[in-house]
């Protein structure tokens, strides 16, 4: 019965993409599969925000939860959600799948767009389960991951080209940034900046629709506090632009912090083994979140709190309850909050936790912003809006942690309702990433998989070459002629063959040169000297004109760029394969690019 069913499906599937195929052009169907992919991606938000909202509130909905005392139940609450989600993953999943975005970057670069179908959902799940739980970390990250899955496997299942799949891939991304934000055109900036995907009408249509369907899916479904919301109550004027310009500053060393303690960190809990990395990890963690309160979760109740100037909720469930009216008290307790959120993150993450980084770099700009903004107030200068501040610290940090000022803005931008505050946002994320980019020349989803050699997208060339498959250039209708052969045996090959130059062999098939038929036109019509000379009397040698059929692409192109040869030898390990040429390496290069620009 089940395989009469499977036949049938089979049946009408190959019928359906055959009926697609004659009716239905390519950019149509594209713009079908990004709304699928929106619809998709919206609801995934959706049930991503209402698991982590009501698990949270099931755990927190106990008499034990008092504001004036501190609650001991935040050190256990983080190493039991850690311990889930590793559980999950180590005989569920059985997968790692932690740093969403850089995964679907490594899809991109590596994959043509393929990323693994329980993508599609063991993102959610496990994220769901470390954040509600307390760990530090953001949901965006897997819900990007989970997105761009969604757009891979219905891709594949729509039989897309590799172009239109990684389109479609970012679609997914985008609706997943818009649809837990409500920002639809943050969510299409981020697939340009952060994704770095190419910016055409074919791909910037599909990833609007995408990205709009998503957010009206949220709209319906969550109404207009899908995070949070925040109105701006006074205008921008030109006399704070100094102190938005120091924000911009200060945002950029607290990002190039971010960057620098994350990777510290992980880099010595990745020595340990798994269990290890659990029990240390969820001590750590917890010891911080009962110590800071704020640090629990994603952070965006803290900040909406912050955004209202309502200070003192800061101090609730914390032995610094008693002290929450003083102001120097509140600047430490908003210093140490910016500085252990980084460590906070990493310890999450490190441990076995799954979550991103997307929400602690908001958490940090907001606190960051609102530090710096209490600091001027309290320094008598000049008098200026603390939330404002806040939400431009927002933009600043995000912009310098993952170099993408324009999304950083908009994201603003549109949670804000308006553009009151475009001009400073301006400012501050430019100034943020102008400060990080030389000393950290790629963003936190990018840099490990550019240290491994991995990172396409930011690469248009490198991509182009990593695509090609460059055994399919290999020439191979040459006469190899054996090291010990005579001028006899050369004169016999020209005969037959039709190239300019032979590739010399031992009799193991070592390569060992070869002979150019110019050094030895002279000799070909003087029979007398047929057996005086013979190839090794011709032979050229150079270590620089071989490459190995491992080798990637772009070594290749470096050994052709300013020499004066226009082939090269291709060896597996030192036996004689065949040639590459010049024209047929860039004349493919052409191809692709073109394949890939055309609108």
């Amino acid at each position: 019965m089940k395989l009469t069913k499977s036949i049938r499906f089979n049946f009408f599937y190959k019928q359906f993409l055959i009926w697609r195929l004659k009716n239905v052009s390519e950019s149509q169907y594209m713009i079908f599969m990004s709304l699928l992919v929106g619809l998709s991606c919206g609801m995934a938000s959706v049930v991503l925000k209402n698991t982590v909202h009501y698990t949270y509130l099931f755990i927190t909905d106990t008499k034990w939860f008092a504001v004036d005392r501190s609650n001991f139940l935040f050190l256990i609450y983080p190493m039991v959600g850690i311990t889930i989600t590793v559980l999950i993953l180590k005989y569920f999943i059985k997968d790692d799948i932690s740093h969403g975005v850089s995964k679907v970057l490594y899809a991109i670069s590596r994959k043509k767009g393929r990323i693994k179908p329980h993508n599609t959902y063991s993102s959610i799940l496990t994220s769901s389960i470390t954040v509600a739980f307390g760990g530090s970390v953001g949901l965006e990250a897997p819900i990007v991951l989970t997105g761009s899955a969604l757009g891979s496997s219905l891709g594949r299942i729509g039989r897309l080209s590799e172009k239109n799949m990684i389109t479609l891939v970012g679609c997914g991304a985008a609706g997943a940034i818009s649809g837990v934000f409500k920002a639809p055109i943050a969510g299409i900036l981020f697939v340009f900046e952060v994704l770095m995907l190419n910016l055409t009408m074919t791909t910037a249509i599909p990833l609007l629709i995408s990205a709009v369907t998503s957010s009206m899916i949220s709209y319906f479904f969550l109404g207009k506090g899908v995070l949070f919301t925040y109105d701006v109550s006074s205008s921008f004027e030109l006399i704070k632009i100094p102190g938005f310009i120091f924000l911009g500053i200060i945002a950029g060393f607290i990002s190039l912090y971010f960057l620098r303690s994350t990777k510290f960190i992980a880099k010595r809990f990745k020595k340990m083994v798994l269990w290890r990395r659990v029990v240390i990890g969820g001590l750590i963690l917890g010891i911080l979140i009962f110590l800071f309160p704020p640090l629990f979760g994603e952070g965006y109740t803290a900040l909406s709190v912050l955004l209202d100037s309502d200070t003192n909720t800061l101090f609730n469930n914390t032995m610094f309850y008693q002290y929450r009216e003083n102001q120097w008290m509140l600047l430490g307790t908003l210093l140490a909050i910016i500085m252990l959120k980084s460590i906070a993150t990493a310890v999450t993450t490190s441990a076995g936790g799954v979550g991103g980084t997307f929400a602690p770099s908001l958490f940090i700009g907001g606190f960051t912003g609102f530090f710096v903004g209490r600091l001027i107030n309290m320094s008598g200068l000049i008098l200026v809006e603390e939330s404002n501040f806040a939400l431009v610290g927002m933009a600043a940090v995000m912009s310098g942690v993952m170099h993408s000022p324009l999304s950083a803005t908009f994201l603003i931008a549109e949670i804000t309702g308006g553009y009151d505050l475009f001009a400073p946002l301006l400012i501050a994320t430019t100034i943020s990433y102008i400060v990080v980019k030389p000393l950290n020349k790629y963003s936190i989803y990018a840099e490990e998989l550019a240290l491994e050699g991995n990172l396409m997208t930011h690469d248009k060339d490198k991509s182009a070459l990593q695509s090609i498959d460059k055994k399919k250039l290999i020439e191979t209708n040459f006469i190899p002629l054996l090291y010990d052969a005579s001028l006899r045996d050369i004169v016999d090959a020209v005969q037959k063959s039709t190239r300019s130059f032979f590739p010399i062999v031992d009799k193991d098939n070592n390569f060992l040169g070869i002979v150019l038929i110019n050094d030895i036109r002279k000799l070909l019509f003087k029979p007398e000297y047929y057996d005086v000379y013979g190839v090794k009397d011709f032979v050229h040698y150079s270590k620089y004109f071989i490459v190995d059929i491992s080798d990637p692409l772009e070594d290749v192109v470096c050994k052709f760029k300013g020499a004066d040869r226009y082939t090269i030898a291709v060896v597996d390990k030192g036996k004689y394969v065949g040639f590459m040429s010049r024209a047929n390496v860039f004349a493919e290069y052409r191809k692709y690019v073109s394949a890939f620009s055309e609108e």
